[in-house]
């Protein structure tokens, strides 16, 4: 497997467990030297030390403009470049409904999913300029960045928004040779949400809520890393501002056909619980 990165440097944000591990993971077994950033220094150093290849961890909040700053000076005083950029870091916020969530929590995940997403790109575009050379960017999006859902509104908004992002960045970087796509992982079980392992639409059902896409399963993220490297990869060089799902056909089905679900379930499994608290209004009034 290795060949596609050697002699690269790729920087992997979030990298300390899940979907950011996993493609630090794939990069490295490539020859990739790979820049671990995470707010936890203690687990990206964990993975750092099961990687093939050479690797340095820094500590940092990605909404933070002087933190990214940081962690492109760090890594270009070790590697002395930057090559690959996956913009990977994000948070889901609560499950709090619509009418009750406040604006603070609104804002915390837009900072970190957003915010961080335009710092990181503007970062690694000013990285490619003072080095003199193109590159590659890859962000991870969403099922979230592609379809809507009930609940979770500030990560759907979040995440439709990198979208937007990745396509301006792609049409800018397109005559430098920086090419910008984004992976949209559909449902893949990893720690981002197991704060929310016993909630609906967390972690706890994610197994049974796959069954139901074309491939029947969830995920895995070795999967997602295989795209992501796909994206940063020269394979991919006439490949940019595309949001490539990885979703086992999930945002693919007609919900309104047999094959889609067709009402087969009681809608009021979902609406009674999800409404019940909303006012003085319910379903079926």
């Amino acid at each position: 497997m290795r060949g596609r990165f050697e002699g690269r440097v790729a920087l992997v944000t979030g990298a300390a467990g899940g979907l950011g591990r996993a493609s630090a993971e794939r990069l490295s077994a490539e020859g990739a030297s790979v820049v671990l950033v995470d707010l936890d220094v203690a687990k990206a150093e964990a993975v750092a030390a099961g990687l093939a290849g050479e690797s340095l961890v820094i500590g940092a909040d990605i909404s933070d403009e002087a933190s990214v700053a940081a962690v492109i000076e760090g890594a270009v005083a070790r590697f002395g470049r930057i090559d690959h950029h996956h913009l990977n870091a994000g948070i889901f916020g609560s499950f709090v409904a619509l009418p009750d969530l406040g604006v603070d929590e609104f804002e915390r995940v837009m900072a970190v999913n957003v915010r961080g997403t335009f710092l990181g790109v503007r970062a690694a575009f000013r990285q490619f300029s003072a080095q003199g050379t193109a590159g590659s960017i890859v962000v991870t999006a969403s099922i979230a960045s592609l379809t809507g859902a009930a609940d979770l509104l500030p990560y759907h908004t979040s995440k439709h928004a990198v979208v937007g992002l990745v396509h301006g960045a792609a049409v800018y970087g397109g005559p430098l040779g920086i090419r910008v796509n984004g992976v949209a992982p559909g449902i893949v079980p990893t720690d981002l949400f197991a704060a929310a392992a016993t909630t609906a639409g967390g972690k706890n059902d994610m197994e049974q809520r796959a069954s139901t896409t074309p491939l029947r399963r969830a995920g895995s993220p070795a999967e997602i890393a295989g795209v992501s490297a796909f994206l940063l990869s020269d394979d991919a060089s006439y490949v940019t501002g595309q949001i490539v799902s990885a979703d086992g056909g999930a945002t693919i089905v007609n919900t309104v056909r047999p094959s889609g679900g067709a009402g087969a379930w009681d809608t009021r499994v979902v609406d009674d619980p999800m409404y019940s608290t909303s006012g003085n209004w319910s379903t079926g009034q």
